[in-house]
């Protein structure tokens, strides 16, 4: 007789005491996934062992092609998206059914990771019984791995037969391919044809999910001034100079937009001197700076994080006013560029947490909440926010993504793959 695993015994005695008020098919569903937890675990080791960051084209193909035999075993068609070779990105993996019956879902998740091949190698290494590390473990392909488990153990049921489900699993999240109106395009045109969207970032524990992302977009601030001997700063033949113009301008945006809820302004790059050279695309440049010369020119570049679209554009209205106020001798010009747009919280979101939270009281782990937009950046899901009802953030747990030592947490994942599965379930039977 083989033998069940210590954590898996336990998990089958945890989910036939607390469960009660799941349907049977639902209690099925939860033994399957138990009872699979080593193949589940396997999957995800054999996945973060291949180096896939964002530029790592062929590694990013490898890690699509192994899920691209777990969705033909989950009854999936599958096809790869090709981007144009201008944009350098290995491109996306979407798996599709068509039914009939309830909601049209759309799953994003994302086969890329931080870790380019030219950074130290971090395996899949179990830590102990309830924690592994390796690189992308919790960012994304935990979450990925999720995601497969819970349609495999659908499948396993016949309970996808008349599902409409298109998994979109895309090939440079962490650096999307530019202009993203080529990189994106094909994604949210699927998108348009669902009406939920869910996405399987990294979950902050059991009990929260994200109904609300920030967006992110960027600003460029040129300042040029006049130019002269130090000894004539501050008058009115010779001005201020371009350091204090900018020093200025900065002071205000800390000052104007520090305070005001989700939104955040980060200057990242400054540049200025008696000479300089700025290179935009390597977004890097040197300076060169006599103390006896007024400065004439400054670039900075930083970005803007909103939870709106209308905060958004009311900084920007802000930012804009206090670069016209230009110190004697000076001239500024700042432009934006748009980046990842927001996930606004919206009731169509909210009544998807309503779903959710009945589910895991209904699975006896608690109650679910919409967690802090505030606490997660932009992500792929924004781009679909605007048109389909959204929920991200059911994704593996862990702590360090993106860094080394990034960790997922085994302990919680077997819930976590539960919680999508019967959530999949209930709105592929909801009308």
């Amino acid at each position: 007789m083989k033998k069940i695993p210590g954590l898996v015994t336990a998990l089958l005695i945890c989910n036939t005491i607390f469960s009660q008020n799941l349907s049977d098919t639902e209690k099925k569903l939860i033994t399957y996934i138990n009872q699979h937890l080593s193949q589940t675990e396997q999957l995800l080791a054999d996945v973060v062992n291949i180096n896939s960051g964002t530029l790592n084209k062929e590694g990013v193909k490898k890690v699509g092609a192994v899920f691209t035999k777990e969705f033909t075993k989950a009854g999936f068609t599958t096809e790869w998206v090709a981007l144009p070779d201008s944009l350098n990105r290995a491109g996306h993996l979407v798996a599709t059914r068509k039914g009939k019956k309830g909601k049209r879902i759309f799953i994003i998740g994302h086969l890329d990771t931080v870790f380019e091949p030219d950074m130290p190698f971090s395996p899949y290494t179990k830590l102990n019984d309830s924690t592994a590390t390796g690189q992308g473990a919790n960012d994304m392909k935990g979450g990925d791995v999720i995601v497969i488990t819970a349609l495999q153990a659908l499948q396993s049921m016949g309970l996808l037969n008349d599902a409409t489900i298109t998994v979109y699993f895309t090939g440079d999240e962490e650096k999307a391919g530019i202009p993203s109106s080529v990189s994106r395009k094909d994604f949210i045109e699927r998108a348009k044809n669902s009406e939920v969207a869910l996405g399987f970032e990294g979950a902050q524990g059991l009990h929260t999910v994200a109904t609300a992302r920030r967006g992110a977009s960027s600003w460029d601030l040129t300042v040029t001034a006049k130019t002269g001997h130090s000894s004539g700063v501050f008058s009115n033949g010779a001005g201020y100079g371009a350091i204090y113009e900018a020093a200025r301008i900065l002071n205000q945006f800390q000052e104007e937009l520090s305070t005001e809820k989700y939104l955040t302004c980060n200057p990242g790059l400054i540049i200025g001197g008696s000479d300089m050279q700025y290179d935009e695309k390597k977004a890097k440049g040197e300076a060169i700076g006599k103390t006896n010369i007024i400065s004439p020119g400054v670039v900075v570049t930083g970005d803007l994080r909103f939870l709106t679209e209308s905060q958004k554009e009311s900084a920007r209205e802000k930012m804009r006013t206090i670069v016209m106020k230009n110190l004697n001798g000076t001239h500024a010009e700042i432009k934006f560029r748009d980046g990842i747009p927001s996930m606004e919280p919206t009731e169509g979101n909210n009544r998807l947490v309503k779903i959710i939270d009945q589910a895991t009281k209904d699975m006896g782990i608690g109650d679910t909440q919409a967690g802090d937009p505030g606490s997660r950046g932009a992500g792929d899901i924004s781009y679909v926010a605007k048109y389909v009802d959204c929920i991200d953030g059911l994704g593996a747990s862990g702590r360090g993504a993106h860094a080394p030592g990034e960790t997922i947490d085994l302990k919680e994942l077997p819930f976590l793959i539960q919680r999508a599965a019967i959530l999949i379930y209930r709105l592929t039977n909801t009308e």
